[in-house]
């Protein structure tokens, strides 16, 4: 049976209370369904569906002519697809099919019991597979980036180009690591998820209003207006009775368990057989990697570049997102 295939049944109950069913959000308006909060340049996906990866049903969201090219973006941890809301139908008017997903325990996926970077790689793979076969241009932001610039070093085939925005960590050790370490750290990293997960897997968010939540975004982002981090609540929350909440799993920690660092995506540029444009945010934040260009330089595959952005965050293409796809577009060409 096919790891990707449109999901024909019901949610189970536990399921159902951690996401909502997908097309309650289907709204072509640019206007975020619950609240009428809307943002310049904001337009909702065209269509979305669902794919079901190794048992999680994923919520994937499309933008531009279903029959144009088609190119995949990867949002970061701790984040949704919907932060692509201005960013995504800039590329679509350039031509492209824009597609993304909410990865697994974020915005309208299902939760699952447990999370790792492996999980996350397959789900990129699912999702890639339920478009096409062919090789085709990827963009990942943060996590996002990382994960996509693993996908293209085991699946070099399938990647025609590749974009990362700030997803490249460097100035850490990143020393080999014998086999019986390496165990060892994965025995440690899972003892670690599960005991953080006994006190959150249970626990439920904090509510907040809306307001309460986009100020409490812009600590992450502090060069976004207030009309910017509301309407990413709008999108990325839910509203309950009393309040709300932003829909991503409690239990999810940074990174996944198992042996391994952000560091090491840097030290898989060099095999890579796809041009790369690396966009960094050059402006110190928690969220970011402070990664400089001069690191990222010397590791890059034949016909790729490196953009810094002095004047901008981490989230490069929520802060100046005609900028960042002006620079993806001049990347990857005319679509054919």
């Amino acid at each position: 049976m096919p790891a990707s295939r449109p999901v024909a049944q019901s949610p189970t109950a536990v399921q159902a209370t951690a996401c909502r069913r997908l097309d309650q959000w289907v709204n072509l308006s640019g206007v975020s369904p619950e609240n009428d909060v809307s943002f310049p340049g904001a337009r909702a996906p065209s269509r979305t569906r669902s794919v079901v990866s190794h048992g999680i049903r994923l919520a994937v969201y499309e933008w531009g002519d279903p029959g144009a090219p088609p190119l995949v973006l990867a949002h970061g941890g701790f984040d949704f697809a919907r932060t692509f809301d201005v960013f995504a139908p800039l590329l679509a008017d350039a031509g492209w099919r824009v597609v993304t997903w909410d990865q697994r325990g974020h915005g309208e996926s299902e939760h699952a019991a447990l999370y790792s970077w492996e999980a996350d790689l397959r789900d990129a793979v699912t999702v890639v597979d339920s478009v096409t076969r062919d090789p085709l241009p990827i963009v990942g932001h943060s996590k996002g980036g990382a994960v996509l610039v693993q996908f293209a070093a085991a699946l070099p085939h399938r990647v025609s180009r590749l974009v990362n925005l700030d997803g490249l960590a460097s100035g850490r050790s990143m020393p080999d690591v014998p086999d019986h370490e390496r165990t060892k750290l994965l025995v440690g990293e899972i003892a670690g998820w599960l005991d953080f997960r006994r006190g959150a897997g249970t626990r439920p968010r904090r509510p907040d209003t809306l307001d309460g939540l986009a100020k409490r975004r812009g600590a992450m982002n502090p060069r976004l207006s207030h009309d910017w981090l509301r309407y990413l609540v709008s999108v990325g929350a839910r509203r309950d009775a009393d309040g709300w909440r932003w829909k991503i799993d409690p239990s999810l920690r940074l990174g996944g368990f198992g042996p391994w660092r952000p560091s090491w995506a840097l030290a898989r540029l060099p095999g890579l057989s796809a041009p790369l444009l690396a966009v960094l945010g050059q402006q110190p934040e928690v969220m970011g990697w402070g990664t400089r260009p001069e690191e990222v330089t010397p590791n890059l595959p034949p016909g790729s570049r490196v953009e810094a952005f002095d004047d901008a965050g981490h989230f490069v293409h929520i802060e100046q997102p005609r900028r960042v796809a002006d620079l993806v577009l001049d990347f990857l060409g005319a679509p054919r």
